[in-house]
């Protein structure tokens, strides 16, 4: 502020400004003289404090000396009566996209002077810096006017040479797209407001007439040449006089940024302040250059405008693919293809990504005109939502200062803190302590806890882990945690739900000795006295979760448990929490939680939660492990303390609970099929009496003395080898049975049901094939009468009990015939 308010440093122009006379030094502190703006840039601006609030702003001086210059006194006055004419139609306006003024035209002696919002420069400044800086290696050169004189040809082929020194004014800023953006929609608002609200035309659209404030904003200036739109269509054509050198420049509009058809025919239309503004965009991405640059000569603006669309072509590469199209249209020479400002916003270049960043910082521009429900609906909402897509240099520029006021205002104050904690955490360490924190400590929020409105409170509380990462330790202990504990003790349920928020967003930044002593104790009374709160349970739930390693084991017995006994255990939700809790207690083996704990305060309070209807499988599940791990512990722990050293006292297993969270990972049962058993084959009795008898025949000669019994065992002996070696020629076991091993048959069993498609589920049970012995006589049951050959029948179990049908399986030995085997039994 010192530096705004120091000596007045002299102007740079040949007549020195008077301003001790100027009654406007009654109201403002004059600085330092920073840029100028205006037709011929006619007014010299200087930064300035407002002696009633201290706000900041800037007061434009005007010298009216410079119109003695005029030659005719007539004109003179003249001039002075539009210049008066247009701080006084601003004043009148107070629109947002016009320049801001607080206080009206003053005059002095010699002077005329008026104070307006903060301003930065004016446009033309800002180019006038591009425009004077060298081009960076393997930078381009800008596009200049053909031709640059009325010299011969050779003249004309010479490069652009840089001035050697910057001009007096030149400010130095450097535009982001967003910036150009909103720069741009602001003129076009600002002349459609004129074009169609107040009907009339600007006809000086020149970078001296835009100013930039130092929030970074466009506004429209120098309304000196204004006119009035007559007909009903405001694109209708009215009679305005040329450029002429036989009138002082600084009494007609600027010769480089002037419509053709002006010129030409003396005719202007609101489509003429258009191509002016097309020209400005065409400088803004020249390098500051014009690509009309006629030297206030009539001759020189006529050949470059037959030169321009070349001029023009040249320069759009360098423009936003967005916005090429319509620089094209604006700077035609024919006024009725160029685009109105009804119709430019809604091109592509404006309708972009950065478009709701660009509608909040519109909002802003004109929030002090808004009541406190729009202001409190855009500070919860739009503005939280468009900051991320705000670069941060706009931030601090446009967005902060309007933030900044709205804090002193209560209503307000509860909305605007949501942003300001948001860019709080944006902030760089230097940011924060320069503007945010000289600003939050203004406000008494111990103060605010007692008020009806608690908004504010809750809101800064929700938010206190972004202040207490950017203050230094002294502001945390002497200014932020006294007022969490006020919080913490305050009676308010809301204040107090906020508190709670409060602690579990900075646990890390608390100390033992504090979560120890101070936090633990207050958590539990908040609890106690907001037991049936779900909302306040669910955060003593999370704070003991995150800090539960850091407490000893009698914090954990006088705090965290009975903390947990008080809580109302009906929420689903609740219940799995508190038992993670629990089991996280149990596992730590630095609490040493006792069975005593466990039997007559945990298991107690978890029981009854078993039958609890609004539980599903999974969180029964965690419920009922937990109270078997600690049923468990007292059972081990118990048959310690009773059995007798001496004798080992088994301990019977528990049956561990175990369950599926969904259908999906259950075991499918093994598949079988019905009724079938599978038995493993055994070796026939005739098989093993044959390899008995081939085994000890060569050994044993009593083999011919025996009885009758053992020569019918010897028979049937030779007669099972013969059949065994029946089957073992032909392979018939090998293709029934899959195998001729008969240790290994189990697997093949199941091939039964291709080889026998009629064969019943009932009669899958694999026996071992029997051998048939031939009746003596063909009364025999199953015989052939009168028949030798020929197996006996068998009744299909698949089949009626009166059909009955042929074995399909030769089982009789191939080589010994029906007749000799019967021989042999006889004998």
């Amino acid at each position: 502020m010192a530096a705004i308010i120091s000596k007045l440093k002299s102007s740079p122009s040949t007549l020195p400004l008077p301003l001790e006379n100027n009654p406007i030094l009654q109201y403002f502190e004059i600085g330092r003289e920073t840029s100028c703006a205006g037709p011929s840039l006619v007014w010299r601006v200087h930064d300035a404090i407002r002696k009633s609030d201290l706000k900041e702003c800037s007061v434009f001086f005007f010298d009216k000396r410079i119109a003695d210059k005029l030659y005719k006194p007539k004109r003179k006055e003249s001039m002075l009566d539009r210049i008066k004419a247009c701080v006084n139609m601003l004043d009148r306006m107070r629109h947002p996209r016009m320049l801001q003024i607080i206080h009206s035209l003053e005059e002095g002696q010699h002077t005329l002077a008026f104070a307006s919002e903060s301003v930065y420069g004016s446009l033309h400044n800002i180019l006038a810096w591009h425009e004077s800086s060298p081009i960076p290696p393997g930078g381009q050169m800008p596009v200049m006017p053909h031709p640059i004189s009325l010299g011969p040809p050779t003249a004309q082929m010479m490069p652009p040479q840089p001035p050697s020194q910057r001009p007096p004014f030149a400010r130095e800023y450097h535009f982001l797209d967003i910036e150009l953006r909103f720069g741009m929609l602001q003129i076009i608002e600002a002349l459609h407001f004129m074009h169609y609200s107040i009907r009339q035309i600007h006809r000086n659209i020149c970078p001296q007439i835009i100013i930039v404030t130092k929030r970074g904003t466009w506004k429209l200036f120098g309304l000196e040449f204004v006119e009035t739109v007559v007909g009903l269509d405001p694109t209708d054509m009215i009679a305005v006089p040329p450029w002429s050198i036989k009138v002082a420049k600084i009494c007609q509009p600027n010769l480089d940024y002037l419509a053709p058809e002006v010129q030409i025919s003396g005719h202007c239309t609101i489509l003429s302040d258009m191509f002016s503004l097309g020209l400005i965009i065409c400088a803004v991405f020249n390098q500051g250059k014009s690509l009309l640059q006629a030297n206030n000569n009539p001759m020189l603006y006529m050949r470059q405008i037959e030169f321009l669309d070349q001029q023009v072509n040249a320069v759009l590469p360098r423009i936003p693919p967005g916005l090429q199209e319509a620089v094209q249209r604006l700077l035609s020479r024919d006024p009725h293809p160029r685009p109105s400002t009804q119709l430019l916003p809604l091109i592509n270049y404006f309708k972009c990504q950065s478009e709701p960043a660009i509608q909040a910082m519109q909002f802003l521009d004109v929030i002090s005109m808004k009541d406190d429900a729009q202001k409190i609906h855009f500070y919860k909402g739009p503005l939280i939502e468009a900051l991320p897509f705000i670069p941060k240099k706009l931030r601090w520029q446009l967005v902060w200062p309007a933030m900044e006021c709205e804090v002193k205002s209560p209503e307000i104050l509860g909305s605007v803190l949501g942003p300001i904690m948001w860019m709080t955490n944006e902030a760089s360490l230097e940011e924060f302590e320069s503007f945010i924190l000289p600003v939050l400590k203004s406000v008494d929020f111990m103060d605010l806890m007692q008020s009806p409105n608690t908004e504010p409170c809750e809101t800064l509380l929700e938010n206190l882990h972004y202040l207490i990462s950017k203050s230094s330790r002294e502001e945390t202990n002497t200014k932020i945690m006294p007022l969490l504990y006020a919080a913490m003790d305050n009676e308010n349920r809301h204040i107090q739900t906020a508190s709670l928020i409060a602690v579990q967003n900075i646990t890390g930044f608390i100390s033992d000795r504090e979560l120890h002593n101070i936090i633990l104790t207050k958590v539990k009374n908040l609890l106690e006295l907001n037991q049936n709160d779900v909302k306040v349970i669910n955060l003593v739930l999370g704070f003991f979760e995150m800090v539960l390693l850091r407490l000893h084991r009698n914090h954990v017995m006088e705090v965290v448990i009975p903390t947990l006994l008080v809580m109302r255990l009906n929420d689903a939700d609740i219940i799995t929490r508190v038992v993670k809790l629990y089991k996280s207690m149990i596992l730590e083996t630095r609490f040493d939680l006792t069975t005593n704990v466990m039997a007559t305060k945990m298991i107690p309070s978890l029981a009854p939660q078993t039958v609890n209807p609004t539980l599903d499988l999974e969180q029964f599940g965690t419920l009922m492990e937990i109270i078997y791990d600690m049923l468990e512990n007292i059972d081990k722990h118990q048959r310690s303390q009773l059995k007798d050293t001496s004798v080992p006292v088994p301990t019977p297993e528990r049956r561990i609970f175990r369950q599926q969270t969904s259908t999906d990972i259950i075991n499918p049962p093994p598949f079988s099929i019905p009724n079938l058993r599978v038995e493993r084959r055994k070796t026939s009795s005739a098989e093993e009496m044959a390899r008995k008898n081939s085994t000890a025949a060569p050994t044993t000669s009593k083999a011919t003395s025996s009885a009758a019994g053992s020569g019918v065992g010897s028979a049937l002996g030779s007669v099972a080898g013969s059949v065994a070696g029946s089957f073992k020629s032909t392979g018939i076991g090998q293709w029934f049975f899959g195998s001729n091993n008969s240790t290994n048959n189990d697997g093949n069993f199941l091939r039964v049901a291709s080889v026998f498609p009629n064969r019943r589920l009932s009669d899958n049970t694999l026996m071992t094939p029997k051998i048939r012995i031939a009746p003596s006589c063909a009364s025999s049951p199953g015989g052939t009468p009168g028949g030798t050959s020929g197996l006996p029948t068998r009744r299909h179990s698949s089949i009626g009990p009166q059909e009955r049908r042929g074995s399909a399986v030769n089982l009789s030995p191939p080589t010994v015939s029906r007749t000799n085997a019967t021989n042999v039994i006889h004998n």
